[in-house]
């Protein structure tokens, strides 16, 4: 038997980076595992990729019920859909401040919103939020996916005193900066890849990116029946970023 035996899950940006990752593991450690995604290329072959765009109300409400319809159940909630954005407080117009909070931060709201009444059936219900340690130590050119991430940190802490009188879990991570596809577009885009990749790597203490991998770990971790009394926590993944001076 493992872990997640006879528990379902739902991984929102599963198709590739952090969410791939993740669906793959809880899949690898018995679980049911679905994935919304507007593009499902990429997602991991076992899950049931279902093309979603989370800033859609409609669309969350109506992928939540066929995966929860497909598995009979809904355990577990992996908010990780998300996006970036670069520069300080001049640099993005409000159009882009609206839709990254409306990925970021309101499409956690909505589709746990739409999972709650699974998630209140569940003997083992979690939700874990995908945040970032840019909520917890300010970082130059991040102000707009900053003020995201910190929204996202807030929201965890309220979600998990809301519901747990419901019996469901709520918890986040906080990665440092992670090998996903948004770092390599912004290396790409970068006037001096080499010495931008230098530099994201020396924010880590541990001098190299977080994987993709290491972040799923944390996840399952924190979503695993095993961390029943664990609830309104943060888990930084960051190499030492938000607590070392080295």
């Amino acid at each position: 038997m493992s872990e997640f035996d006879g528990l379902a899950a739902l991984v929102t940006g599963g198709a590739s980076g952090i969410g791939a990752a993740s669906a793959a593991l809880l899949h690898e450690r018995g679980a049911q595992v679905a994935i919304l995604d507007r593009q499902t290329e990429g997602a991991p072959a076992q899950a049931l990729a279902v093309r979603c765009d989370v800033t859609d109300p409609e669309a969350v409400d109506e992928a939540v019920a066929a995966v929860g319809g497909r598995f009979g159940a809904l355990d577990i909630v992996i908010n990780n859909a998300g996006i970036g954005a670069t520069g300080d407080v001049s640099a993005n117009p409000d159009e882009e401040w609206r839709r990254l909070l409306d990925v970021n931060v309101i499409g956690i709201a909505r589709v746990t919103r739409a999972a709650l009444p699974h998630l209140r059936r569940s003997r083992h219900a979690v939700v874990v939020n995908t945040c970032s340690v840019v909520a917890l130590v300010g970082v130059r050119s991040r102000a707009l996916y900053s003020a995201s991430k910190g929204a996202v940190a807030a929201l965890t802490l309220a979600m998990a005193a809301d519901h747990v009188d419901d019996g469901i879990r709520v918890n986040a991570v906080a990665p440092g900066t992670v090998a996903t596809p948004w770092v390599e577009r912004l290396l790409a885009a970068s006037a001096d890849r080499d010495a931008t990749a230098a530099a994201l790597r020396a924010r880590q203490p541990h001098g190299r990116l977080v994987t993709a991998e290491e972040v799923a770990y944390a996840i399952a971790s924190l979503a695993s029946p095993a961390a029943a009394s664990t609830t309104g926590a943060i888990l930084r993944v960051d190499g030492g970023m938000t607590s070392l001076r080295v």
